[in-house]
């Protein structure tokens, strides 16, 4: 978003208040690395000398620290009970605070049944209720002791045999001794990086991606860097240019369905990937918890591996129950044992109930058609959800292969778009939180199956064509 000059304020303590707010409130987590000079003046519309003075303040202030042929990173700081202040984070938002924990508790408080642009699961009423009802009855119904017991550390043995089944479908071959359950697709990233990460430790990351990844490496000590995300996956020629000065332990990114785009990883795109890692020695974490909702048609990165440079990650929360809180990852065994270890120190078993009741549903045609049911209705939404960001003046990136979200340029800084959102009970994702740097942008992503309904359309045309009128 540009800077606006006022009165007694000049450009670099404009920026640098901005990047402090977001620093002190969380929004940009220890270890996240900035934006360069060259890209933050573009952003920011400002020059360069006006990013490196702002960047010096910050510098100054102990908020950042430069490290030698990298960039700019957020210091990690020890916790203070009086944290040192200056007159560069004493600048706040007026409302809401906008960070990915305000986000998580926003969709948590969203009633039963409502609809909202930024929401991060279909509509109730479009899955199974009865299907899962009946799985959980015939589970109950089962005999023998196993619901009194630990269940065992590599997950329930008929879920894992399923899931080598599943996988094939898709080209991925992964014995049960290759698959390990997690408690939901974000404890299957938490072990892996529990088992690569320690502090000061780098992470490549997609830009944009799924935002709880961001707080979650941090949380580790790890250090962030956002690769450019394009229609057909990473961008490889920046991929590449980050490999020649930087050595990072794991690269998390979706292949099918990329959470916001919608986007799928070309083969050309995969190749080149999967040459990389083995070239500078990283692994790949594939997340595909939208898969279902694709298919068997996308590329997954695991199918052309053999097995040693990418763990690949699936759940059921998205297309089936996300109560159920049912994920896996499938992996070389010997990574698969390292895992393991890793899940008995944190988590002691699986449980065992709820893999049960994935188990029985997923042998079950009957959750391959209503897969099909939701894609049909998906492909409708997205259509007719599109075509009205586009009437009010969005422009929408792709477009989309299929899943649950569109990726739309909103002409606006989405941060106040959200705030004021907020207030009329309109729940909006801005794009700044998918972004490693969360930096304010015009960009928003939009939950296709839950934005049409007329408050949702209403505010986002006021928002949108508000901004154009007063630009004219």
């Amino acid at each position: 978003m540009p800077l606006e000059p006022k009165q007694d304020h000049r450009l670099p303590a404009q920026l640098a208040a901005r990047l402090a707010q977001r620093i002190e409130t969380h929004a940009l987590r220890p270890g996240t690395r900035l934006p360069s000079i060259r890209t933050c003046a573009v952003e920011s519309r400002v020059s360069r000398s006006t990013v490196v003075e702002a960047y010096d303040r910050l510098i100054a202030a102990g908020l950042i620290e430069s490290r030698r042929g990298s960039g700019f990173y957020v210091r990690l700081r020890q916790s203070n009970k009086h944290p040192r202040r200056t007159h560069a984070t004493t600048h706040t938002l007026p409302g809401t605070v906008l960070d990915v924990n305000w986000l998580l508790r926003a969709q948590r408080r969203q009633s039963p049944g409502s609809e909202q642009p930024g929401a991060g699961l279909l509509p109730e009423n479009w899955l199974d209720h009865e299907m899962v009802a009946a799985a959980v009855r015939g589970v109950g119904r089962s005999r023998g002791s196993w619901l009194l017991k630990y269940g065992p550390i590599e997950g329930y043995l008929p879920l894992r045999e399923a899931l080598t089944t599943r996988l094939a479908q898709v080209g991925i071959e992964a014995a049960p001794d290759q698959i390990l359950t997690t408690a939901g697709a974000t404890s299957a990233i938490d072990i892996v990086a529990r088992r690569f990460l320690a502090p000061g430790d780098l992470v490549f990351v997609e830009d944009p991606a799924w935002f709880v990844m961001f707080a979650r490496f941090a949380a580790f000590g790890a250090r962030i860097v956002g690769v450019p995300r394009g229609p057909d996956g990473p961008d490889i020629a920046a991929l590449e240019s980050l490999l020649a000065r930087e050595k990072p332990k794991l690269f998390f990114m979706n292949s099918v369905l990329h959470n916001p785009t919608g986007s799928c990883v070309s083969a050309p795109n995969a190749t080149r990937l999967l040459q990389l890692a083995a070239q500078y020695d990283f692994t790949i974490v594939e997340d595909d918890i939208y898969g279902d909702l694709h298919g068997r048609h996308g590329l997954r990165l695991a199918s052309l591996d053999d097995g040693r440079r990418v763990i690949y990650v699936g759940g059921f929360s998205k297309s089936l129950a996300a109560n159920l809180r049912v994920g896996f990852l499938a992996a070389h065994p010997a990574m698969v044992r390292d895992l393991r270890d890793i899940k008995a120190l944190t988590g002691l078993a699986c449980a065992e109930l709820g893999e049960r009741v994935v188990a029985r549903i997923i042998a079950d045609r009957a959750y391959d058609r209503m897969l099909e049911r939701v894609r049909a209705r998906l492909d409708e939404c997205r259509g007719r959800t599109a075509e009205a960001l586009t009437r009010f003046g969005a422009r929408i990136a792709g477009p989309p292969t299929g899943g649950m979200y569109l990726w739309a340029d909103c002409g606006r800084d989405t941060n106040e778009m959200a705030t004021a959102g907020s207030r009329e009970g309109v729940l909006l994702a801005p794009g700044s939180l998918f972004s490693p740097t969360q930096l304010p942008t015009s960009w928003m992503r939009v939950a296709a199956a839950t934005c049409l309904n007329d408050a949702a359309l209403r505010f986002l045309e006021k928002a949108m064509r508000g901004r154009a009128a007063s630009a004219a």
